[in-house]
């Protein structure tokens, strides 16, 4: 039986499969935490990736927002671009041997934690609301790219829309069928809206009803995506409770998100929409990656996780070594 991710260790999320890490945040009752990170984006400390930024502040998951598969950087590694490389430790050993482990597990072995991925359902015909926002074949949620995530080492693939992207809830429900057959039973699966992604249609409608959440766990989802209460507008506590009951009801995870810029307001919103995700049944809870450009607000994430979970359990998160 897998630890709860209150619990895990480095060492234990490590050698977690897929089914193992989602009973693993399945067990934590709303206690774990994902913050989300811009792969490309300069970090906010110059010579530490934002990645690193965040798990010291209490990110239980790393989730890398416009990480392009076809090439595959992250600003801030060592390594210093996107060629694969080998890690050397000063007693001269070598991690996992003479293997070459690439950009996103190379950001595990710095983080400690499972890094997951954003790969984008695209509609190519929805009509958006503003200039389009262009996603390259990398980005985007085909079987090619997820299959090139899940051999770069992702620990869970998100299918979800940036803003003006065209992403739309019916998108998600083509895609996810696709992914699944392709990647396996394994790896996890996520899927939803964090806002309207620029969608026309979405931006009229309650972006995910149960309809959907039947269509998505049905097609293969293991977790689905909500906004926040409060971040979205309409989006009340009651509407997100309701959704929730909807996806436990289908033996599915529900994971609230900011997607709205929150993430960069005072640490006293924070807490209000991290305890109205928490009263809402949320097993996971999501902090967006514009408080600063490519980050949350870092004290942002300790206020979220120290709401969620306490100060014992937020420091020790923080405290723990790699090395355990």
């Amino acid at each position: 039986m897998a630890r709860r991710m209150l619990d895990a260790q480095t060492s234990h999320l490590a050698a977690m499969t897929g089914r193992e890490l989602l009973e693993s945040f399945r067990a934590a009752e709303g206690r774990t935490l994902v913050a989300e990170i811009i792969a490309p984006a300069p970090p906010l400390l110059g010579d530490v990736t934002n990645a690193e930024l965040a798990r010291a502040f209490g990110a239980d998951l790393i989730l890398l927002n416009m990480f392009d598969v076809e090439r595959p950087r992250i600003e801030g590694l060592p390594s210093g671009d996107d060629d694969f490389f080998l890690r050397t430790y000063p007693d001269g050993s070598v991690l996992g041997g003479p293997v070459r482990i690439g950009a996103i597990r190379e950001l595990k072995v710095l983080v400690g934690r499972p890094v997951a991925v954003n790969l984008e359902p695209v509609d190519d015909d929805e009509v958006v609301l503003s200039m389009r926002a262009p996603v390259p074949p990398g980005r985007r949620a085909t079987a090619e790219s997820a299959l090139e995530a899940k051999e770069q080492g992702a620990s869970m693939i998100v299918l979800t829309g940036n803003p003006a992207t065209g992403v739309t809830t019916a998108a998600i429900t083509g895609a996810l069928g696709t992914l699944r057959k392709a990647v396996g039973p394994d790896l996890i699966l996520a899927a939803g809206k964090m806002h309207g992604a620029g969608s026309s249609r979405d931006a009229a409608s309650p972006l995910v009803d149960e309809g959907t959440i039947e269509a998505w766990v049905g097609s293969g989802a293991d977790i689905v995506l909500l906004p926040a209460p409060g971040t979205v507008p309409g989006l009340s506590v009651d509407a997100v409770r309701s959704r929730v009951d909807a996806v436990h009801g289908r033996g599915a995870l529900a994971m609230t998100t900011i997607g709205t810029s929150q993430e960069g307001s005072d640490e006293a919103t924070i807490r209000q929409i991290a305890l109205w995700a928490k009263s809402c049944g949320a097993d996971l809870h999501h902090i967006g990656d514009s408080g600063y450009p490519g980050i949350a607000v870092p004290e942002n994430i300790l206020a979220y996780s120290v709401a969620i979970r306490g100060r014992r359990h937020a420091w020790r998160r923080m405290a723990s070594s790699l090395a355990r």
